[in-house]
């Protein structure tokens, strides 16, 4: 089998697309349903990136964190919010979202460029399939990994990791790959898989966080993403 010599993988909130109005406004229901204090802003802004069962139980909800996640996964799955692009309908928290100016023309030019691109989200795989077609990405992308539903597969090393088995990647025989991401999950998450990150300043960290966490190269704007791909891959050679 040939070897996906080189592969980008692509955080999907806050990297791809721009998804915190349906994960907060979900969280929010969630915390109302439960008739518990919703957390402030500040707190709620937390949410986009870590595993929601984590995000439950360190904001006020770790006696209730299943059934939080069973009562999120709800609205964000099933038409339950106000689609503010056809008035009178409901949708999906997931599709309280939007793509990233230029992200799918960065994308293309990866490819063009001969590296592999693949999804490797915290969010449970079902989704993220549902948004990456909903959003038009998935054609765009040559493999979507995600988190399993019955969080055993939650955190960002162990999707890498799962990704790597399903692709077959062998560091012994030449393969490399760079996380691609915005949050400290990702950079941490590629570490502990034993891959370097690019850390992307257009999403939801928080100003230092990227540094804090040591991502290898940050970038600005997703027209940027190319060519940082290409200078980190030429410092592997």
């Amino acid at each position: 089998m040939k070897h996906p010599s080189r592969v980008v993988l692509l955080d999907l909130d806050g990297t791809l697309t721009k998804s915190d109005s349906g994960i907060l406004a979900t969280a929010v229901r969630t915390y109302k349903l439960l008739g518990r204090p919703v957390p402030t802003n500040e707190e709620l802004s937390t949410f986009v990136g870590p595993p929601l069962i984590e995000s439950f139980t360190n904001h006020g909800l770790a006696d209730e964190a299943d059934k939080a996640v069973a009562l999120y996964r709800e609205a964000y799955t099933q038409p339950t919010f106000d689609d503010p692009r056809n008035p009178g309908q409901k949708v999906p928290g997931m599709f309280l979202n939007e793509v990233y100016p230029g992200i799918v023309e960065s994308m293309d030019e990866l490819r063009r460029r001969g590296y592999v691109l693949a999804l490797a989200t915290c969010k449970p795989e079902p989704q993220a399939q549902r948004i990456c077609d909903r959003f038009g990405l998935t054609e765009h992308m040559d493999y979507l990994f995600g988190a399993s539903l019955d969080n055993t597969r939650i955190h960002k090393a162990q999707v890498i990791r799962y990704g790597f088995d399903a692709i077959h990647f062998d560091e012994e025989e030449g393969d490399r790959a760079v996380m691609v991401g915005d949050r400290w999950t990702d950079v941490d998450g590629g570490h502990f898989a034993g891959v370097k990150s690019i850390g992307c300043r257009w999403g939801f960290s928080a100003p230092g966080e990227l540094e804090e966490h040591g991502a290898d190269m940050i970038i600005d704007t997703t027209d940027q993403l190319p060519d940082a791909v290409d200078r980190f891959f030429a410092t592997l050679a």
